[in-house]
């Protein structure tokens, strides 16, 4: 890193940083990330998201360290569904094992020595009886003793101590109203508190970078449709269709974004939180990147967008203070508050014609089907103000748009006010494409 990077980073992750500020973050990590080397890199980025203002709640797994424990008491573990069967005999080793990793967790989060990431952190640290549970079950004849599911969520018991600062932390373990204790999966604990909290965003950590396709190449996003149809169709398995599901599923239920990123990978969840692409797989049930027609706020984010080609000459110069009169032509298409993509339509009713223009994409997102976004908004537009067809006027991308079924034309089949208005410099092209 130059001197300058770290500079250039910093200033560009201050909107990251005030948009987290006060927001409710779910992290889950499942206990092979804990007993990793790369875990105290994971407890230092939490105690930075704390010290930037970010309300935290950790919902932790602990199957090896269990497993560890019945192996070393000479009990045997079985399996079904993903789920370890818990019979009467085998709680208090389960609870146990819990309760040493929850005490060891605190005191990693409590660590504040000179010239460490935490000095001075002063993070608090609260745990209890947060997650009603209920018992799985019998399932297939299988008795799944006290291994149980998350019934209820204490939100407003969760929310004071989000109130006051803490860092809350739960167990992968639920208690039920006549006494007794269940052990839980922590991604069923994390999704459903995530859910109950409404919080903005559920963290997964796994060991892959994410979610990966068959070739090994990283998923980046899915909605949570998409999410789903991969689960019913059975290209996710094993595990990370349990953290796919517990991700859609919190999605679903009013989270608005779900990350699955790797425990393996020093500052992973600080590069999911505070750059543009993040680290991972993004699961969103809302509209994390939409196209919509452009509002005044937008202004800036066009004029940055615009500004090099404008510079290149492929674009014609526009001021502020046109783009403000002419807001109401624009669509945009924003990716995570940011505007990537823009165009703009300029109606011609008496010939039935619409004008794209001032057309962008941010190089970053080129190549990746924004533009085709873009222009099926701006022929939706287009068409539904009666118009037949829509050209435009270029002198760098003459093959993109006869891609897209444009087709060349003449200067003199322009509009008559348009023709009015040609530079005859720039020396454009004309396509046109009916509608």
């Amino acid at each position: 890193m130059n001197s300058n990077d770290w500079l250039h980073g910093f200033r560009h992750s201050s909107p990251y940083i005030n948009a987290h500020r006060g927001r409710t973050v779910v992290l889950t990590i499942p206990g092979d990330a804990i007993a990793d080397r790369n875990f105290i890199n994971i407890i230092h980025d939490i105690a930075l998201l704390s010290s930037l203002g970010v309300r935290l709640v950790v919902a932790f797994g602990a199957r090896p360290q269990i497993q560890s424990r019945l192996d070393s008491a000479g009990f045997e573990s079985s399996f079904a569904r993903n789920l370890r069967v818990t019979p009467e005999s085998v709680l208090p080793l389960v609870m146990e094992a819990i309760g040493g990793l929850r005490a060891h967790l605190e005191s990693q989060l409590s660590m504040g020595l000179v010239n460490s990431p935490m000095h001075n952190a002063r993070i608090r640290v609260s745990s209890g009886n947060y997650v009603t549970a209920r018992p799985v079950g019998v399932l297939d004849g299988i008795d799944y003793g006290y291994t149980g599911r998350v019934r209820r969520v204490d939100v407003a018991g969760i929310e004071k101590l989000l109130e006051l600062g803490h860092i809350v932390l739960l167990p992968p373990m639920g208690y039920s109203p006549t006494g007794d204790a269940f052990n839980l999966s922590y991604e069923d604990v994390g999704s459903q508190v995530a859910a109950a909290l409404q919080a903005e965003k559920l963290i997964v950590f796994i060991d892959d970078q994410g979610l990966l396709e068959e070739d090994g190449s990283l998923i980046r996003e899915l909605s949570a449709r998409q999410a789903s149809e991969r689960l019913a169709s059975g290209a996710v398995t094993g595990h990370d269709a349990d953290l796919l599901r517990a991700a859609c599923d919190a999605c679903v239920k009013g989270v608005r974004r779900a990350h699955i990123i790797s425990y393996l990978k020093d500052g992973a969840l600080l590069e999911e939180m505070f750059t543009r692409d993040g680290s991972g797989t993004l699961v969103s049930g809302d509209h994390y990147e939409q196209i919509r027609q452009a509002r005044v706020e937008d202004i800036g984010g066009i004029l940055e967008l615009i500004q090099p080609l404008e510079e290149q000459g492929i674009l014609v110069r526009r001021s502020r203070e046109m783009l403000e009169t002419e807001i109401d032509r624009f669509v945009v298409a924003e990716r995570d508050g940011t505007i990537v993509g823009c165009a703009s339509l300029h109606l011609y009713p008496d010939e039935g014609a619409g004008e794209l223009s001032c057309f962008a994409v941010d190089p970053s997102y080129r190549r990746s089907g924004r533009g085709d976004e873009i222009l099926a908004m701006v022929e939706k537009l287009a068409r539904g103000q009666g118009l037949g067809k829509l050209f435009v006027l270029t002198t760098q991308t003459e093959h993109w748009f006869r891609e897209r079924g444009f087709q060349p034309t003449s200067v003199q089949s322009l509009p008559g006010p348009k023709l009015a208005s040609y530079n005859a410099q720039r020396n454009s092209k004309v396509f046109c494409k009916p509608l």
